[in-house]
């Protein structure tokens, strides 16, 4: 548990990400409205740093790297409950010389775990990233029956805390028609369905793998809580 702020109300550290971006102009403005006050303390984690507005440089990346190391530490030690960011941009940190792609893997690093997963969240659907920011051509060979099962797993441990106490999840199939029986691929008969009946048998309630054309429309029509998307855009979009 972290201090209780303002009231008790809980302290939301909000780094303001990539200095010569947007995000200083919008954590300064999120921080100062009312509504965001009046349902916690924000902490707004910036940098010192000044470079070029707009022009992507490994000064700004550096400086976004480490405004997230300060407040990823602040959340250790429990001085904030929370952190919100602003964006980074995944080229200055290249630039500098940091081999994380963005705060998934940064924050999984610097907290010392592999169990991470990103989820989109929203009233209508949660969207989990079964994989990431990696080339669209490195997909299939990443989706193996053990990341499914830990990303299925994963997503079935942290939706209580959404309220969501028996989630039920569908597996977005990885080639169109979910593969048509093998005639568009067979990663989605031989990977993704058996992870998804070996998470059944442990006692989940997930379906599928379904044609991502239709089952992000089934989930937000209350047909499931959770769609687990195969890769970034398949799942962003």
């Amino acid at each position: 548990q972290g201090q209780q702020g303002q009231q008790g109300l809980p302290r939301i550290a909000i780094t303001t990400g990539d200095p010569a971006g947007i995000g200083p102009e919008i954590v300064a403005k999120a921080a100062a409205d009312a509504g965001v006050q009046a349902v916690c303390e924000p902490i707004i984690f910036g940098s010192e740093a000044a470079p070029k507005m707009g022009e992507v440089s490994a000064a700004a990346g550096r400086a976004a790297y480490d405004t997230i190391v300060r407040a990823v530490d602040a959340a250790i030690k429990g001085d904030v409950d929370a952190i919100a960011t602003a964006p980074v941009n995944k080229l200055a940190f290249s630039q500098a010389g940091l081999p994380w792609k963005g705060h998934t893997d940064l924050l999984a690093h610097l907290c010392g775990t592999s169990r991470v997963a990103m989820m989109f969240h929203a009233p209508e659907l949660k969207v989990v990233l079964i994989t990431v920011h990696v080339p669209l051509r490195d997909v299939p060979s990443l989706i193996t029956q053990d990341l499914v099962a830990q990303t299925i797993d994963l997503t079935r441990a942290a939706l209580p805390q959404f309220g969501i106490l028996r989630p039920r999840l569908a597996i977005a199939g990885l080639n169109p028609h979910a593969g048509e029986g093998g005639v568009l691929g067979d990663e989605d008969d031989r990977v993704l369905a058996p992870a998804v009946a070996a998470a059944r048998a442990r006692g989940i309630d997930v379906s599928g793998p379904f044609p991502a054309d239709t089952v992000f429309v089934r989930a937000s029509k209350g047909e499931f809580d959770c769609v687990l998307a195969c890769y970034h855009d398949q799942g962003l979009i």
